[in-house]
């Protein structure tokens, strides 16, 4: 199973202040476990949303909006793409990752083709396939 693990940003990251090397060296080692486990596949921190923006479609146009935007549980500041076994197994490996100062994440698992049953066409999986080596490539 997949699992995208979704950093919660706080005042600290949005005003901009960048982790420490104390925090960056146990991140460091953190991801190196990770990766020796055969779970991490991505992980990345993200830029304050005051350098990003939104789009929201209504009618089939799409509308955006520069950030930044207010602090409220929605906005994130980093992620992890991992495979687990499962989500109590995400939840445990993730309980060890060196944040502190109430920082929070959230798990969700990733669906895989065959949650999507019938909808999604022998076509249509070939396509998700083709497409997803296309983009490992680069």
């Amino acid at each position: 199973m997949r699992f995208m693990v979704i950093v919660k940003a706080s005042k600290d990251t949005e005003g901009g202040v960048m982790p420490n090397t104390e925090l960056l060296t146990a991140m460091g080692k953190f991801n190196e476990e990770l990766v020796k486990a055969g779970m991490m596949e991505a992980g990345e921190g993200l830029h304050p949303s005051s350098k990003g923006a939104r789009v929201k479609y209504q009618g089939g146009q799409g509308s955006a909006t520069k950030g930044p935007f207010a602090l409220t549980n929605d906005l994130v500041c980093g992620f992890w793409l991992i495979k687990a076994k499962s989500l109590d197994d995400a939840i445990e490996w993730m309980k060890r990752a060196p944040f502190e100062g109430g920082a929070e994440i959230e798990i969700r698992q990733v669906f895989a083709a065959e949650d999507f049953g019938e909808a999604l066409t022998p076509e249509l999986r070939e396509q998700e396939e083709r497409l997803r080596a296309q983009a490992g490539k680069k």
